[in-house]
């Protein structure tokens, strides 16, 4: 999750997915796939390699995403 990369911006991404149904989505998609992820790489799930791929992909596509709104957010607020 989030927690991992980037604690420092947890306050702020909170107050930005509260305001904002769109990234408040992101980030609950984000942490389904980070479940996903992590049960197929443990073992406890099967994934053909490509979709595997496929989803570290939108994951990493949802981070940006997320993290460019944050940085807006921080702008504009003048954080």
């Amino acid at each position: 999750m989030f927690k991992e990369c980037c604690p420092e911006l947890i306050p702020v991404m909170e107050k930005v997915a509260a305001e904002n149904p769109h990234i408040a989505k992101l980030i609950e998609r984000h942490q389904e796939l980070n479940k996903i992820i992590d049960e197929v790489e443990a073992g406890r799930e099967h994934m053909e390699e490509l979709e595997l791929e496929k989803l570290k992909k939108e994951k990493l596509h949802i981070k940006d995403e997320v993290y460019a709104a944050v940085i807006e957010y921080k702008k504009e607020k003048g954080l």
